[in-house]
């Protein structure tokens, strides 16, 4: 019997696709790129000295990479490499985009099979779709891998040559990226709309009116006055003055007054308009939009919400969740039609299926549309069963904006009432004129099953949307209405909104900026780079973003410029499509064009004598302040002119001495934007009185000083220079010190508070437990559980095992016997945890039983012999089985980590020819060319 192996990335999705074939195909998990460019620290010594050493890759040798089998995929090659010497053909199953096809690739030249291949792609785990896969294999496509290598050689360049520039020019340890350098600029700019940003009032006025009976009552806004137009916010510019002079600016006193003698005016309706509403269903999920909705309507991160469509889609449950395409497939149309017809009825399914085109001008890899898997899909309470948690979530979400796509347009009618009155000769106006607004749905359609979410805008008032949506009375002109109510409201124009995910994403996407597939880790890198924080769902550029950006800015400016990122995804599509050759497009990228006389890359980094660092590193806040981006981070400095004491701002009697700058540490939560000149020097003051001398600790004599410090207010004490400098290194002797409370004042704490704090830890008690001595023998020890106030918060330590607290108060007075009681429980992972760790069932590769588990280095799954660290987004209290199945197959495959570095014995020679992959037996054709790179041995 004919013996084939197919290759998939993931051990859950080999698991899954073993199912659908049968016992002639083994199916086996790559877990990911088995091989890449490795940095310089991992070459080679004799790799390292040649032209591949600095990059990994011969950037004069039409861009070759060099290439190396990951160490710790080298057991999982041996394993591939043994299965295929059983095997009659090969088949090769990653992803059907750049990233899986240049997979796809790189183990057809490191397995070199001498059986046929054949390359099977699908875009759902489902067996109808496994089974179509198998009889309509193709060759690999290298124009994708050529775009793949040719963007992952293009980042290498980019992080290589730009990344030690920052280093030198504004903080060790800085890296820059294409797509990551250009997202951080989006954040940071819109931070300086923000800091530019002046608020104005406006005043305007609103009106309960009613043609007869109470529960006819509707609310209408002041939109004229003599004629004129009621300023609103939109009216207003950033810098707070009017964008033009066309309309009336109401203050408090004017809009009262209006208000006041409205109450006492004839009201009555001066127009009636109708106009039709329809509103149609947004198109089906792509990866970009899954992304945005994920975020708000789930509250996952970009990271988290593609991390659960990976197992949603390996586990069967929808198709292939990176795509740029709003096409669904015939059978899915059907599908969601019927299910739509059956769910909600025949009147809910419009004549014809709808027929979504792509509005991306650079979409590519577009398999289909987010949806349910399958010929037919399952409904969320069908899978109820099945899923849990946030992939449950995600399920619903897919599956109601697939169906919701197929269904019929809301309809109905838009009513705009405008109401007329004229005031007493008091008034500050003669006539004004009031609006209202609303919308009657007659026929729900697509909102029936689902509703777009919203991101939050420059509304001039967070109540607009309801009343565009509510219902009005039957009414005439001439109609006379009797006034309820009328009052005059204040209000402030408000800064644009900060980017969150979802709202970067879609600026992204809209800039053309990076690939979908690739948003999620790019936000993430900026904020593990430490470029961008996060307040609640937004995001908060630091102050290193700013001067990275700067300096990428003025000497950088088209590496960064949002037209020239995107041309560099159009280049990418068009290698991709075979239309564009990689090496002529590298070259040009990294050496320059010659005939437009266009810098390259290169020629842009060989000269940084005119970049000024400490220049590029400090921001100008206004009053003669600014931030300058420090090695030990961000602080303010304020330099006052010659002749001017800094503290008193008065002239001193040397005209022409220089006076010292002042100058103090921002704090962390201290956003760009509200770092106001007013702000600084409150952090200047704080800085210069150099903390509050609270007293003397009775048992040392020496001073206790409170002091606001850049992880916020803190106590400590004061040591002697003498007993300061005794010793160096980490004999040194150091001054102890405790942060404050959240509920403590720096301006109010007082000694005895300050003591309390810098008792800690404190020794709660200790307890006898059983250990194991070196000799094996089990013995009796005293163990101290002490209470300590850490990065994280309050918590408990008795050894290695640590337990939060719920308040800080508790440091003081909890009890040995109430810490033996939070002992006593099942271990919980963070403060906000409410569940405990749990038993996840048996291990489906081996039985055993699966367990979470806290360690010394976070959260782990372990089946008693094999464990996994939970990834980032993986939560102990709502992991599941399978999840934790999949971690544990990913490290057995693995296999144990080692610290000793693999070396390479030999290196292939560079192939001057197009290489030959192996012929397919069965239909005589020869997969297309793919020059062979430079390649370490396996």
């Amino acid at each position: 019997m004919s013996r084939k192996l197919v290759i998939v990335e993931s051990p859950a999705k080999a698991k899954k696709i073993a199912g659908f074939l049968g016992s002639d195909y083994t199916v086996e998990a790559s877990v990911g790129h088995i091989r890449d460019i490795p940095t310089p620290s991992e070459m080679p010594a004799e790799i390292k000295k040649g032209p591949f050493g600095k990059f990994g890759v011969n950037v004069d040798a039409d861009f070759e990479p060099y290439y190396v089998v990951d160490a710790d995929k080298k057991k999982k090659v041996t394993e591939l490499k043994r299965l295929l010497k059983d095997s009659d053909e090969l088949y090769l199953a990653t992803d059907e985009d750049r990233e899986g096809e240049a997979i796809a690739w790189h183990l057809l030249e490191t397995l070199q099979p001498k059986v046929p291949v054949k390359r099977m792609v699908f875009n759902e785990v489902t067996k109808e779709a496994i089974n179509r896969a198998v009889r309509a294999t193709r060759d690999i496509d290298t124009a994708l891998v050529d775009a793949q290598e040719t963007r992952r050689i293009l980042d290498r360049l980019y992080g290589y040559e730009i990344s030690p520039v920052l280093w030198r020019k504004v903080k060790a340890g800085l890296s820059a990226g294409r797509v990551q350098s250009v997202a951080t600029r989006l954040v940071v700019e819109r931070e300086r709309e923000r800091m530019a940003f002046r608020a104005a009032s406006y005043w305007d006025v609103t009106a309960d009116v009613t043609p007869d009976a109470e529960s006819n009552r509707f609310t209408a806004r002041l939109t004229q006055v003599d004629g004129r137009k009621v300023a609103t916010g939109r009216d207003f510019a950033d810098d707070g003055t009017l964008k033009t002079a066309d309309v009336a600016h109401l203050d408090r006193s004017a809009a009262e007054q209006i208000a006041y003698a409205t109450r006492a005016a004839d009201v009555s309706v001066t127009s009636v308009s109708e106009k039709p509403y329809r509103r149609s269903p947004a198109a089906p999920f792509t990866t970009s939009t899954l992304q945005q909705e994920a975020s708000r309507k789930l509250r996952l991160s970009s990271k988290n919400a593609m991390r659960v469509a990976q197992r949603l889609y390996e586990n069967g449950f929808i198709t292939y969740m990176r795509t740029d395409s709003t096409t669904l497939s015939e059978s899915a149309l059907t599908a969601a039609r019927q299910q739509a017809r059956d769910l909600y009825g025949a009147d809910y399914v419009p004549d014809a299926p709808r027929r979504y085109a792509t509005k991306n001008k650079g979409a590519q890899e577009a398999h289909e549309a987010i949806r349910p898997a399958g010929d037919s899909f399952r409904t969320p309470a069908q899978v109820a069963g099945e899923l849990r948690g946030d992939e449950f979530a995600l399920y619903e979400l897919i599956w109601k904006r697939t169906v919701a796509s197929q269904m019929a347009d809301a309809v109905g009618s838009t009513a705009t009432v405008k109401l007329g009155a004229t005031l007493d000769a008091e008034a500050p106006a003669h006539t004004v004129e009031y609006s209202a607004s609303g919308t009657v749905i007659t026929f729900r359609g697509f909102l029936a099953a689902y509703e777009e979410g919203r991101d939050e805008k420059r509304t001039l008032r967070k109540r607009d949307e309801a009343e565009q949506e509510r219902r009005l009375p039957k009414l005439s002109e001439g109609v006379a209405l009797t006034v309820l109510r009328a009052e005059a409201d204040g209000h402030e124009t408000s800064p644009p909104p900060r980017y969150t995910e979802a709202t970067l994403v879609k600026a992204m996407e809209e800039r053309r900026i990076g690939r979908p597939s690739t948003y999620a880790s790019t936000i993430g890198t900026i904020q593990d780079r430490g470029y961008v924080r996060t307040r609640g769902n937004a995001l908060v550029p630091t102050w290193l973003a700013f001067a990275v950006t700067r300096l990428l800015e003025v000497h950088f400016e088209h590496l960064v410029d949002y037209d020239f990122t995107a041309t560099m995804e159009d280049a990418l599509d068009e290698i991709a499509a075979g239309q564009e050759d990689r090496v002529e497009w590298l070259r040009r990228f990294y050496f320059g064009d010659e005939a437009t006389t266009g810098e390259g890359l290169r020629e842009l980094v060989d000269d940084l004598g005119d970049i000024d660092a400490r220049a590029i590193s400090t921001i100008d806040i206004g009053d003669g302040i600014v931030v300058r981006v420090g090695r030990y981070g961000p602080y303010v400095e304020e330099v006052a002119p010659r002749g001017v004491d800094p503290a008193t701002g008065e002239m001193t009697d040397g005209a022409a001495t220089e006076t010292s700058p002042r100058r103090g540490t921002i704090a962390d939560d201290i956003a760009p934007d509200e770092l106001t000149p007013a702000k600084a020097r409150e952090v200047l003051a704080a800085a210069a009185d150099d903390g509050r001398v609270l007293g003397q600790d009775p048992e040392t004599g020496r001073d206790i000083v409170a002091k606001a410090g850049r992880y916020g207010p803190y106590v400590t004490e004061v040591l002697p220079d003498a007993e300061e400098g005794a010793t160096k290194g980490k004999a040194k002797v150091r001054p102890r010190t405790a942060s404050l409370f959240t509920d403590m004042d720096l301006a109010t704490i007082d000694l005895a508070t300050a003591l309390r704090l810098l008792s800690l830890p404190r020794v709660v008690g200790t307890v006898t437990e059983t250990a194991t001595g070196e000799d094996g023998a089990e013995k009796q020890v005293e163990v101290e559980i002490t209470a300590q106030n850490g990065r994280y918060g309050p918590y408990l330590k008795k050894g290695t095992d640590s337990r939060s607290l719920a308040t800080e108060a508790q440091l003081f007075d909890i009890t040995l016997e109430e810490a033996l009681a939070i002992y006593a429980q099942p271990k919980t992972r963070g403060r906000a945890a409410a569940a405990p760790l749990k038993e996840l069932g048996a291990d489906p590769a081996t039985g055993k039983p699966m367990v979470v588990k806290d360690g010394r280095f976070g959260p782990y799954v372990t089946d008693g012999e094999v464990n996994a660290t939970l990834r980032k987004g993986d939560e102990p209290e709502t992991i599941t089985a399978e999840r934790a199945a999949e971690l544990l197959a990913e490290k057995r495959a693995k296999g144990p980590t080692t610290r000793k570095r693999a070396t390479r014995k030999s290196t292939a020679k560079k192939s001057t020819a197009k290489k030959t992959t192996a012929k397919k037996a069965t239909t005589h054709k020869t997969t297309a060319a793919k020059k062979t790179a430079r390649k370490a041995a396996s």
